[in-house]
């Protein structure tokens, strides 16, 4: 199975809760306590040949000029051919997810860029289409519906444009509620707002104003604020340039030991040491919506990038929701499902909702 690109082993001491008041609108339970994990090694030949190959794997693989013939074509189809086999379509198999959420309250979880936006050069110009906004409105007005991404909480919020939905930004250590729930089965839900690494917010502040200097002279480098993790992407820097850039950003790092360097797709992450993910948001919102330890409940979660596998993870190990990754090539995952597209996560929407109206309607008559 893919892991993130970050250390496993949890270290023993804990982060210190951080002096202001708690944000949260109740005491998160122990699975959500905050631990700290150690920061990867940067350092040596060895290391950087690894993040540099990590790199090039973080690249989707491009589709072969129409002339392209012979083994590589075939072997990228017999590829292909097995992710399907193992992670069949979640439109093909529609019928079957169906069944599965049955009788039970669904929740949906959805990254943005890559699943509800196309991945474009520019991170400021991943506009969803208003299409998929009408979907993922009508899926909000059926099922209690979160976007989890790794983009600052503001700039998701208005990306989306929906006050009805739960947004988890940063990677989930910024999380807010909708004022009003018609789904939330805990009145503590309203408003819900948890920011489990506040105290890291000047750290991050200061290295993002310093990785803006640091890299500005690697064409294409684009640095992002995402207020609890800094982001440097590298999908318009030329391949021979990535040994320089991620010298550039270790050398940033060096300073800050309470910081962590991932990567996601096309992009390098610094986020704090505490062991915080998207899979501890999924398990944040559903505690928070009143839905933890409950066996009738279908939490479903849609994503594209590395880091929404620490979600389809929490998923494959409780035995309860489905993860469908969103790729046109074959990844390893820990996701049930795949969807190739954007517009393929759209279609699976309307098709979820419109089966919803369906089963209701039908309850109703008897």
């Amino acid at each position: 199975m893919t892991k993130q690109n970050v250390a496993p082993a949890e270290a023993v001491a804990a982060i210190a809760v951080a002096s202001s008041p708690p944000l949260f609108a109740y005491t998160p339970p122990l699975s959500v306590r905050k631990k700290c994990l150690p920061q990867i090694e940067l350092d040596g030949g060895k290391a950087v040949s690894w993040w540099l190959d990590s790199m090039r794997a973080s690249s989707p693989t491009r589709a072969k000029s129409a002339a392209a013939t012979g083994p590589l074509v075939d072997a990228v189809f017999n590829d292909l051919s097995d992710l399907r086999m193992r992670h069949p379509s979640a439109l093909s198999n529609f019928d079957q997810i169906a069944s599965a959420s049955n009788g039970k309250q669904i929740v949906m979880f959805l990254d943005y860029d890559g699943t509800l936006s196309p991945i474009v050069d520019d991170p400021d110009s991943a506009f969803m289409t208003n299409a998929m906004r009408k979907a993922v409105r009508e899926a909000a007005r059926n099922f209690p519906t979160a976007i989890v991404s790794g983009r600052r909480l503001d700039k998701v919020i208005n990306f989306v444009q929906l006050a009805e939905l739960y947004y988890a930004g940063s990677h989930g250590m910024d999380i807010k509620g909708p004022e009003k729930s018609r789904h939330a089965k805990s009145k503590d839900a309203k408003g819900v707002l948890f920011q489990p690494a506040s105290e890291f917010l000047p750290m991050i502040d200061t290295v993002y104003r310093t990785l803006l200097d640091r890299t500005k002279s690697t064409p294409g480098a684009k640095v992002e604020n995402n207020k609890f993790c800094a982001s440097v992407h590298f999908r318009c820097v030329d391949e021979k340039n990535w040994g320089t850039l991620f010298e550039q950003v270790k050398s940033v790092l060096k300073g800050y030991p309470k910081l962590r360097l991932t990567q996601g797709r096309k992009v390098l992450e610094i986020r704090p040491t505490i062991k915080w993910d998207k899979g501890k948001a999924l398990e944040f919102l559903l505690e928070s919506l009143g839905f933890a330890n409950c066996r009738n409940v279908m939490p479903i979660y849609i994503g594209d990038d590395r880091t929404d596998e620490d979600a389809f993870k929490v998923l494959e190990e409780s035995g309860q929701g489905i993860g469908i990754l969103v790729s046109k090539f074959p990844k390893e995952t820990n996701a049930t499902y795949y969807l190739q597209e954007p517009s393929e996560v759209k279609d699976f929407l309307v098709r979820l909702v419109e089966w919803k109206r369906r089963q209701t309607k039908a309850v109703s008559k008897v």
